[in-house]
């Protein structure tokens, strides 16, 4: 991801999450060398996906799609990315987390094969203390 296409990325996060990403928390990704990818349409950046590997294990940092964009598949399309990108960095399993409450993104990670492998209680700040994580994996 280029450094230019932060604040772009950084509107479609801070519209989706209630406790989003800072530019900084981006910024610090791609300094990691994690594998930050944009999803440009018509020159408009559109989603965005953030991926860390760690020896044979991928884990998905943070993806997300413009609110406008949603329900074309395009979620779908960046998580393939991420499976192929991972695969092709030597990975044998893909990992991520996210909130219970969160059924649209359950139902499109449960879509490409990935499955509940457990629940890190406390996980996400909420609006009301703490909220959990499901702990979702699928062989790549």
């Amino acid at each position: 991801m280029d450094e230019k296409y932060l604040p772009e990325v950084v509107r479609i996060e801070q519209e989706n999450m209630d406790f989003p990403w800072t530019a900084g928390n981006f910024r610090d990704s791609m300094k990691a060398g994690h594998h930050c990818v944009v999803l440009i349409q018509q020159e408009a950046v559109i989603g965005f996906a953030v991926l860390m590997m760690v020896l044979d294990e991928a884990h998905l940092l943070n993806i997300g799609i413009d609110k406008r964009y949603r329900g074309q598949g395009l979620g779908k399309q960046l998580l393939r990315w991420v499976m192929q990108t991972a695969r092709t960095l030597g990975g044998l399993n893909l990992f991520l987390e996210v909130r219970p409450s969160n059924h649209v993104a359950i139902k499109l990670y449960e879509s490409i094969g990935m499955n509940e492998m457990g629940l890190r209680p406390g996980y996400y700040p909420a609006l009301q203390g703490r909220e959990d994580a499901l702990l979702m994996g699928c062989a790549l």
